[in-house]
């Protein structure tokens, strides 16, 4: 078994490919994809900030403080409008980013006027800052508006206070920094753990099984005196130690590039964060990792070894990812806790389990349902993959 899983390691480091999504992948284009991702996501936000934003105003009559600090300020600039076209036509056009109607019971006096209604007409599928912006310029308006009228009542700075907040509910959150953080990501890390450990595993299963027949090389396997199942054996640890590795490498490069690319007080809030879970949760975190990837290795082998042919292989591999995403989407559901019979669920019970590993607070006797559900699994799994090994109609189609 050792000496087949030797070989068929051997065969893996000796393609380029396979080390590109095993190695390179992870470590250069991951950080590289989401680098890209970040760096044009941030110039569009800055490019959406500095924008003078193009605008036409219906009623500016009733409100010339307010026009008169739209036209001042450096961010907006004034556009005129038919009286006879429509604000959505003007703004779908594209002649203006926004149309801002005002109505004619506008007034600086809160008390007399009431709450005033302002229509803004827009475009809201792009990213346009229109109301952030908007909204900078009339809040400061109706908070002036808002002291003149507690002035006129006769409200000190407490009266005014109650007025605008009669009732204020202040939280005292009891959960520490850890719980916080481990609610927020905790679900995201065994979603990317479970689909890269599935990834880095169907390419060296594709090609221990589909990949042989394709090359003839499989005949020759079969005629060696080594026993089937130590053949299927040494085939399946290739396939899970490859999960394993793509996933341990993917998971560490996002982590060193984030601490390396990161500043300040973000370096110490992640170093504070991974220094509070221990060893042992680490531990426990890759020991139920394994028989997640058992399952995958075994099941990746049982369609490779029944694929024709390596292009097979791969369509009956892909609706795998569908497979995997449910069961960890299932976990990240709010409310979602490992208790009673999710324990047992299988994929659901280990995401589950992480997220509450690195939240700290796991109950370590659902350990035991855990290990058993996910073992006996894997156990079944890699039986019926010796037995589709054995018959020659599944090896010789």
């Amino acid at each position: 078994m050792w000496l087949v899983f030797r070989k068929e390691l051997k065969e893996l480091l000796r393609d380029r490919k396979t080390l590109f999504f095993m190695i390179a992948l992870p470590i250069l284009v991951f950080p590289l994809i989401f680098g890209v991702v970040a760096y044009f996501s941030g110039k569009a936000i800055e490019e959406a900030q500095n924008k003078v934003l193009r605008y036409s105003i219906i009623g500016q009559q009733h409100a010339p403080e307010l026009a008169q600090r739209l036209s001042e300020s450096g961010e907006f600039e004034w556009v005129e409008m038919a009286s006879d076209t429509e604000p959505a036509q003007w703004v779908r056009q594209e002649k203006v980013d926004f149309v801002l109607v005002i109505p004619p019971n506008y007034s600086n006096d809160v008390l007399t006027a009431g709450q005033i209604t302002l229509s803004v007409h827009l475009n809201d599928s792009s990213l346009n800052m229109v109301e952030k912006r908007l909204n900078e310029i009339t809040t400061k308006i109706a908070e002036r508006n808002q002291q003149d009228a507690f002035v006129r009542l006769g409200l000190d700075a407490s009266q005014s206070k109650a007025m605008l907040k009669p009732i204020v509910v202040e939280k005292i959150d009891v959960a520490d920094q850890r719980e916080n953080w481990g609610e927020k990501i905790g679900g995201l890390v065994p979603y990317l753990v479970f689909i890269l450990c599935l990834q880095g595993a169907m390419i060296p299963a594709t090609d221990l099984g589909a990949g042989e027949k394709e090359r003839g090389t499989l005949e020759t396997l079969l005629i060696s005196p080594i026993e089937r199942y130590k053949l299927v054996l040494g085939k399946f640890i290739t396939i899970a130690f490859a999960g394993v590795t793509s996933a341990m490498i993917t998971v560490s490069s996002m982590a060193i590039w984030g601490i390396v690319l990161s500043q300040g007080m973000a370096i110490e809030l992640v170093a504070k964060f991974m220094s509070a879970i221990s060893a042992v949760d680490f531990i426990l975190m890759f020991l139920m990792l394994i028989p997640v990837v058992a399952i995958f290795a075994s099941v990746l082998l049982s369609l490779s070894i029944y694929a024709r042919s390596f292009k097979e292989a791969q369509g009956y591999m892909t609706p795998l990812v569908l497979v995997v995403v449910v069961p960890v989407i299932l976990a990240m559901l709010p409310g979602m806790e490992l208790k009673g019979g999710w324990a047992w669920v299988p994929l659901t019970n280990v995401a589950l389990a992480i997220k509450e590993l690195i939240k700290g607070t796991m109950d370590y006797v659902q350990l035991l349902a855990i290990f058993s559900s996910t073992v006996m699994i894997a156990g079944l799994f890699l039986g019926f993959c010796l037995y589709w090994f054995n018959r020659e109609k599944v090896l010789f189609r």
